[in-house]
């Protein structure tokens, strides 16, 4: 499998452990939601706000963009419903952000600027990776709310969702 095809496969995986997260987090009653459970960001859903927030502030970089952020901690979307509709569709988006990719972005570097204003230059297909490795940290805080309040933290680790791949889709991502 080359980068291009590890980025595609987790760009999928992104998608699928977000609505396994979901199928938890759905159940959750809003005063459970809502409620500062001690995670960085406080609450189930001010955690969720977060992935939302970060994953348009990193694509706009990707894209050569700037998203006007105020903080990593400003609320995009306050209604929990429509909060999850925006992740989703996010999240599933990163597969065709992926495939239109050509060879030379994801193997140089990319210059963007963090909320500071400080200018890096790193590796494109590093930055991406990260995306996805962030929200595997972010859907693990959600994990332990939940477990915390009493409910079941979804099974989403990378292996189960490999074996779920039928085995064209696993070496051809």
């Amino acid at each position: 499998m080359d980068l291009h095809q590890h980025l595609r496969l987790m760009a999928d995986y992104h998608a699928w452990a977000l609505e396994r997260l979901y199928t938890q987090v759905d159940a959750l009653d809003d005063i459970d939601y809502f409620r500062d459970s001690g995670q960085f960001f406080g609450s189930v859903h001010g955690t969720l706000n977060h992935l939302l927030l970060v994953e348009h502030l990193w694509q706009s970089r990707l894209q050569h963009s700037v998203f006007p952020a105020t903080g990593l901690d400003q609320e995009l979307e306050p209604e929990r419903h429509h909060l999850k509709q925006r992740l989703v569709a996010f999240a599933r988006g990163w597969r065709p952000f992926v495939d239109a990719l050509d060879a030379a972005t994801v193997a140089g570097d990319l210059t963007y600027r963090n909320l500071q204003g400080t200018a890096f230059t790193l590796p494109y297909a590093s930055l991406l990776l990260h995306v996805f490795n962030h929200a595997t940290h972010h859907r693990g805080q959600a994990s332990i709310a939940l477990l915390h309040l009493g409910r079941e933290a979804p099974v989403m680790d990378l292996p189960y969702f490999l074996i779920a791949l039928p085995a064209h889709k696993l070496h051809a991502a």
